[in-house]
């Protein structure tokens, strides 16, 4: 009775048994395969639709021209109209850079939102006049004499960070099918396919090197196409010499 008894105890407290384990990392495999979809999902939708929508939306502003003087104005022009706004406030705060404005119709009072607190944001003053450049009934451009500042919502040449994006999505997709393929195969003993420290480092390398390299390609003005092969090839090489170090014991587990 005793030897059953601490034989219960041993049960209840001990290590989970190996079809326990199993069982867990055949349910983690399944989610990463999940994941991995979800992934690779919004890859394909940031290359095929994301990226190139932008793109064209740019090369379209960049063609607008002045608009046509016009005795009523539409709601929505494909030509670049400016027209004399008041300032009703602004809020010039880090995360939040915003200028309310009041103009004629169709424009109406309107929130313009800032990337940035400069030139134009930083130095308005409730009731000054300004002019505001619109384009398809959007503020693009808020002038204050010869000084100009670009809206949020202004269409920009700068893929690379949508591309940044796109990449880190299909490197992700790549990781959770590998790690969740090795779990499904190989339940009971997954080996070095764990989080720590494997996966823990493969995630931090594909999140920095992304990040990374998509603002050094926006800074310098390098195409985009750089980001998925710079980005892959360094989380390949990290993925590749990690395995190696771990599977020789060269680093802790």
């Amino acid at each position: 009775m005793t030897t059953t008894r601490i034989g219960a105890v041993r049960a209840a407290g001990g290590p989970p048994s190996p079809r326990w384990g199993a069982g867990r990392n055949r349910l983690v495999g399944a989610a990463l395969l999940v994941l991995s979809l979800a992934s690779a999902l919004t890859c394909y939708f940031t290359f095929t639709t994301w990226l190139p929508s932008d793109r064209v939306l740019y090369r379209e502003y960049q063609a607008a021209e002045a608009c046509p003087a016009r005795t009523v104005v539409p709601a929505s022009e494909d030509c670049l109209r400016e027209l004399t706004v008041t300032v009703e406030g602004t809020h010039n705060t880090p995360k939040n850079m915003r200028a309310t404005l009041l103009g004629p119709q169709p424009l109406g009072r309107v929130v313009v939102r800032f990337g940035d607190s400069g030139p134009v944001l930083s130095g308005l003053q409730t009731g000054d006049r300004v002019t505001a450049t619109v384009w398809r009934g959007v503020v693009v451009v808020v002038a204050e004499g010869d000084t100009r500042q670009k809206s949020a919502d202004a269409p920009r040449d700068e893929p690379q960070m949508t591309a940044a994006v796109g990449t880190f999505a299909g490197l992700l997709a790549a990781l959770a099918l590998m790690f969740g393929a090795v779990r499904l195969a190989s339940p009971r003993d997954p080996g070095l396919f764990t989080w720590r420290p494997y996966g823990k480092w493969l995630l931090i390398v594909t999140a920095g090197s992304c990040t990374v390299v998509g603002l050094c390609t926006v800074w310098t003005g390098l195409p985009w196409l750089l980001l998925p092969t710079v980005c892959g090839a360094l989380v390949a090489g990290t993925a590749w010499f990690l395995h190696r170090d771990l599977r020789l014991g060269r680093v802790d587990r």
